[in-house]
């Protein structure tokens, strides 16, 4: 078996030479001839000696801060580890947070927690009152993407003004960027949104992206990043084109009946809504109803067609929130029949879920499978028994390689 220890992390003083200096000791073999419980033991390994440098890095960065000032400690990080100016000002801002909450530096050193998640609860720490000790211990055993999510629902838990300042700190920190890149030569469009803006954004770049799609040759698909940036680019350039030019967002609350009021507001993929907010969109936006009876929407079609209906798929989104394999967003995923269109499958609600491209590929080409948990009820996309076997095919799919399905 590998030997995990010669993987550490140590720290070797130098009295002499006035240094200290940082070793990683890594294994002496090839990967290619490791098995495959050797090689995910090692990157288990590898992960957890990253975390561990990342809480020793944080420290020292946040000691370089303390004596000589952010820009002092930025520049070190610019100079000395050749970051970008970005990511040396978010390692400093991270490094500060981070020395405020010991049992997330505790745990990061340790090599307990992913970096990225004691990022996330650092960033959720400087916004407003956090769980740390329940954070901590999520971090030890949730992937990122449902950690986010975790963190989101803490931060409205724990806030005294229903979310309302943890949304006014993200409008605040808005940014949009548009430069030409000297590496590349291409011309770069970027820009970070609250939520509730970015919701809207979402729903009308996906509309315009399946618009895209639709008038496509079958044959000649464009890659999924390729139809997104003509999307942007038509939405902006072209305005009056095509159909994605309102705003419909499905908003979803609980009905209070006591109290005869809606509580308990968020967007289809579970962010939480202040009230204020609330009440703000239903006056200025198109609000799309998260109900649907069979008196008013017909939810099953049967064999009339083959793919859903747009009630259908706002049902979906409404049950699914995201793509059931890998959670991406609701908005770039498709209705997929769980039996088979071809196999006579219905084009009936519980016949249909959200997958994204990728994970649809993954049922279609490798075999995995939509199962449905007896009792939570929420549909997966399990693989196949060994989903990364020593010889044969693995699940890769390159980008270029992904025409939507119809199934």
């Amino acid at each position: 078996m590998l030997d995990m220890a010669n993987a550490a992390v140590t720290r070797d003083f130098v009295p002499d030479e006035c240094e200290v200096e940082i070793a990683v000791r890594v294994p002496d073999m090839d990967p290619a001839g490791m098995s495959s419980a050797q090689r995910r033991t090692a990157l288990v390994s590898v992960g957890r000696a990253e975390a561990r440098l990342a809480g020793w890095k944080a420290k020292l960065i946040d000691a370089e801060r303390d004596e000589h000032g952010e820009g002092v400690a930025e520049r070190v990080l610019r100079e000395e580890l050749q970051s970008s100016g970005r990511l040396a000002k978010r390692d400093v801002e991270s490094s500060q947070q981070l020395t405020q909450l010991p049992a997330a530096s505790k745990a990061l050193e340790a090599g307990l927690i992913p970096v990225d998640h004691a990022r996330l609860i650092a960033r959720a720490a400087a916004e407003g009152p956090i769980d740390e000790a329940m954070l901590v211990n999520a971090a030890r055993h949730e992937g990122f993407d449902k950690f986010a999510k975790t963190v989101r629902r803490n931060q409205q838990e724990m806030s005294d003004d229903d979310g309302q300042s943890i949304l006014d700190h993200q409008r605040e920190n808005r940014t949009g960027r548009a430069f030409t890149s000297r590496e590349t030569g291409m011309f770069v469009l970027s820009g970070e949104f609250d939520p509730m803006t970015g919701a809207r954004l979402e729903t009308v770049l996906a509309t315009k992206e399946r618009e895209l799609w639709n008038a496509e040759d079958p044959k000649a698909r464009r890659t999924p990043q390729q139809r997104m940036a003509d999307a942007l680019a038509e939405l902006i350039l072209e305005p009056g084109k095509g159909k994605a030019k309102g705003t419909a967002l499905m908003v979803v609350a609980d009905y209070d009946v006591v109290n005869q009021e809606l509580v308990n507001a968020r967007l289809a993929d579970g962010t939480p809504i202040p009230t204020a907010e609330l009440i703000r969109l239903a006056c200025d936006a198109d609000l799309l109803p998260g109900v649907f009876r069979a008196a008013t929407q017909e939810m099953n079609l049967g064999r009339k067609r083959r793919t859903a209906s747009d009630a259908q798929r706002a049902a979906l989104v409404y049950r699914d929130k995201e793509c059931i394999g890998c959670g991406a967003s609701a908005h770039r995923s498709f209705a997929h029949h769980v039996r088979f269109w071809r196999n006579g499958g219905p084009t009936d609600m519980p016949n249909l879920v959200l997958v994204c491209n990728k994970c649809h590929h993954n049922i279609h080409d490798d075999n995995w499978e939509v199962t449905q948990d007896p009792d939570s009820k929420r549909f997966n996309v399990d693989p196949p028994p060994d989903p990364f076997p020593d010889t044969g095919v693995d699940t890769y799919r390159p980008s270029q390689c992904n025409p939507v399905l119809l199934n």
